[in-house]
């Protein structure tokens, strides 16, 4: 492990947490941006969902660099790290484990799947079929698998970080409604810009340059950060605030299936992680507006006119986050 960062475990209540949690995002940042090039908003995205406890998923094209993300964020951290490949043909089993009848002892054993880690790789998770990306629905809202009537909890900090490719590709499947909500953001990493493209070339050409990357921080280290994040105060007009959000979400007329109160919480939870990482330890209306898109445009439904006349979910929360007033 790093020594860099030997020093930075979180003592409950000190005021050094807040440093912990920026020098933290510093080191992991610098990390996984030898790797991706050209994408500091993207990285700073990701560690925000990781520090606010949600789940990520990446969405864009084939070859921009979703699983190179998603890997490398997962070797910053030394933690357990398991990887699903999503296919036609992958059961839920697979992914939850399940339940083998052991001949000596006579008695049911529980073979436990690829969710039992800290850190979860989906890659093309759309590639699956809904059933099994259902499996997934417990695991990211409780923390839990049941099999057979029994439940297993699993290790905190638990993380599942998601690639799609667009619904318009062939061979994939669209994500249920429940599915995306649980979700806490979600990102599209675009293409890199010429200069980007071009480091890219010279680093990734003769080598991999994620096969440099070390951990940087383990998992006691980072459940610490998170109850930093957690400490952060959320004033009762911010809160309001994202409350009209949402609730202009569900009364506009181009959206059929607006923000659902579990996105709300998200977006609180997300912006007291943007607010630690701007070594702030309290949430300003910026925050929110930061990551309303992010955190609410994949959980919108909208109506068939809108879709028609070309509507966007991002387009609309822009709009709506400039009729919204911040309360006082």
């Amino acid at each position: 492990m790093a020594s860099d960062f030997t020093d930075l475990q979180a003592t409950p209540g000190s005021d050094a947490d807040l440093s912990n949690v920026v020098q933290a995002a510093a080191h992991i940042a610098r990390s996984v941006e030898s790797v991706v090039e050209g994408k500091p908003e993207v990285v700073r995205l990701a560690l925000i969902v990781l520090f606010a406890q949600g789940h990520l998923l990446l969405e864009d094209v084939p070859g921009v660099g979703k699983t190179t993300l998603a890997k490398t964020l997962a070797r910053t951290l030394d933690c357990s790290v398991r990887r699903i490949q999503f296919t036609p043909d992958l059961l839920p089993s697979d992914v939850t484990g399940v339940s083998i009848f052991n001949q000596l002892t006579h008695q049911f054993e529980f073979r436990p799947g690829a969710v039992f880690a800290n850190i979860v790789l989906g890659d093309e998770i759309n590639r699956a079929s809904p059933k099994t990306q259902s499996a997934l629905l417990e695991c990211m809202e409780e923390q839990q698998v049941t099999v057979d009537g029994t439940t297993y909890h699993l290790a905190a900090p638990f993380i599942v970080i998601a690639t799609q490719n667009p619904i318009d590709m062939e061979g994939t499947y669209p994500l249920p409604e429940a599915q995306r909500d649980r979700f806490m953001a979600r990102i599209s990493m675009g293409y890199p810009d010429r200069e980007a493209e071009m480091a890219m070339l010279d680093g990734h050409a003769a080598h991999k340059p994620i096969d440099a990357i070390t951990p940087v921080a383990d998992a006691t280290q980072v459940a610490s950060l998170i109850q930093a994040v957690n400490r952060v105060h959320v004033s009762p007009a911010i809160r309001q605030y994202a409350v009209d959000i949402s609730h202009a979400t569900r009364q506009h007329r181009d959206i059929r299936l607006g923000a659902s109160p579990r996105a709300t919480l998200h977006v609180i939870r997300a912006a007291k992680a943007a607010a630690a990482l701007s070594a702030r330890d309290y949430v300003l209306p910026d925050d929110v507006q930061e990551l309303a898109a992010p955190v609410l445009a994949h959980r919108l439904i909208l109506t068939a006119d809108a879709q028609i006349g070309g509507r966007t979910p991002a387009a609309i929360i822009a709009e709506i986050l400039q009729r919204t007033p911040v309360s006082r």
